[in-house]
């Protein structure tokens, strides 16, 4: 009998260290998923937070943002990676968030298009990009351009509830549900596939049009310029795609229009509860904020830092 119940104080020891193991694991691991946009970003920051708090994991995947507030309102991950302008219906539900910093959506073609040295040039008014993203009123390259090839426009879109496409809907009037053409899954794979097409068109967010490491453009994608002032052409101070830090430095001054420049978030459905996560958080808008640039965003202004960092001290 004594033998009996030494074994059976073991196993009850046992049970409880793994239990309170478990839960610690738990509080210690900070789950996030959502936007492709600022995806790179969290990941370098979980590199960089982990050096420093070695305890902490961090479970990160993307989806897309419709994902990230979907998962995060469900509880099913701690924070949701979100890509566009939080809506007041949501903002009704409950969702919580605090912006950690800025990039863009850009109108992408291939480099291989016949009528690139055209378009570079005069650009397209957003009115143009309205026409041909939404209301189909201009389907081949002679309407927009009044040449003779009769080419119809390849028109390529997200089919994934997604930032870049509620921005780039948003700056053209509309809705993501309002952009036709051929859905494409992710940032990347909408780059992959307008680049191998010499007709096509679509949008990205700028960390999938830029190589970081070149600063130049990705293999096969060109940027439309915007005709911003509606000229019917590309002045000096509109034309800033040809390098990634003349592009950041044009989202950064306000130069490019808003939006389809756009602040980036976290969400989560109310008030993250966990240390682990707050303190992250707390990181991201501090200390992170120095990974900011080299990762190839723009820093949010400090201003803004000072709004959120409030947030996470409000009970």
């Amino acid at each position: 009998m004594k033998l009996i119940k030494m074994i059976t104080l073991a196993l009850v020891a046992v049970v409880l260290a793994s239990s309170c193991a478990s839960k610690s694991s738990k509080e210690n691991t900070v789950s996030i998923s959502g936007a492709f946009a600022i995806y790179p970003l969290v990941v370098k920051w979980a590199d960089e937070y982990k050096k420093e708090h070695p305890t902490v994991r961090f479970n990160i995947s993307g989806g897309g943002a419709g994902k990230g507030m979907a998962d995060a309102m469900a509880g099913a991950v701690d924070l949701g990676m979100f890509s566009r302008e939080i809506t007041q219906v949501e903002k009704d539900k409950g969702v919580w968030w605090v912006g950690l910093t800025v990039d863009a959506v850009v109108p992408t073609i291939s480099n291989k298009n016949p009528f690139l040295d055209s378009l570079k040039k005069r650009g397209l008014t957003r009115n143009e990009f309205k026409a041909i993203f939404i209301d189909k009123t201009i389907v081949t390259w002679n309407e927009l351009l009044g040449d003779e090839n009769r080419d119809e426009i390849s028109v390529y879109t997200r089919s994934d509830a997604c930032g870049a496409a509620g921005t780039w809907a948003l700056y053209l009037g509309g809705k993501q549900e309002n952009l036709n053409g051929v859905g494409i899954f992710g940032d990347p794979g909408l780059a992959e596939t307008v680049g191998k097409d010499p007709l096509g068109i679509a949008y990205n967010n700028t960390i999938f049009a830029y190589n970081l490491k070149t600063g130049r453009k990705l293999e096969g994608i060109e940027i439309i310029p915007i005709d911003i002032n509606e000229n019917g052409k590309v002045d000096p101070e509109e034309d800033f795609y040809d390098t990634f830090n003349s592009i950041l430095q044009a989202i950064g001054n306000g130069v490019y229009p808003a939006p389809p420049a756009r602040e980036l978030y976290f969400v989560a459905n109310g008030k993250p509860k966990k240390e682990a996560v707050l303190n992250f958080i707390e990181w991201t808008l501090t200390k992170g904020q120095s990974y900011v640039k080299d990762a190839g965003y723009v820093p949010i202004d400090e201003s803004k830092i000072d709004t959120y960092l409030a947030k996470l001290k409000v009970q």
